[in-house]
């Protein structure tokens, strides 16, 4: 997908964009199905939890968007995002849940590598048109 001056985006930072868009959408899903199962003996923790896995999901979705379209400054939270992953994926480690933990793992490496990719760089290294 070619940003405004015509130039293709860089295959690794599409990649990394994507997943994070997916993960992203995965938390607006993981919102609605907590919004879903609240209870009245603990409607506070439920709303809270559910309005922030949304918004968190809904940022990264809107963000692995904009970086796709050349916005820098989508880069940071989205690499926010991934450290976060990092550390809760080794407390998925050990017992039947390793899997989860590979998972989070591997995708975050994905991201963190196609965004910090010297192509990605390069193509985010632009005057940002929101400046």
């Amino acid at each position: 997908m070619p940003d405004p001056s015509g130039v293709p985006t860089p295959r690794p930072l599409v990649v990394a964009a994507a997943l994070a868009a997916v993960e992203g959408l995965l938390l607006v899903a993981y919102a609605v199905l907590e919004a879903a199962h609240t209870h009245a003996e603990r409607a506070a923790m439920g709303v809270t939890t559910s309005l922030f896995f949304g918004l968190l999901g809904g940022l990264l979705a809107w963000c692995g968007w904009m970086v796709v379209h050349g916005r820098a400054w989508a880069r940071s939270p989205i690499i926010v995002a991934q450290v976060m992953f990092l550390g809760l994926a080794y407390n998925f480690l050990g017992g039947s849940t390793t899997w989860v933990a590979v998972a989070l793992a591997l995708v975050a490496a994905v991201v963190l590598v196609g965004l910090l990719h010297p192509a990605s760089l390069a193509a985010l290294a632009g005057d940002d048109p929101d400046s």
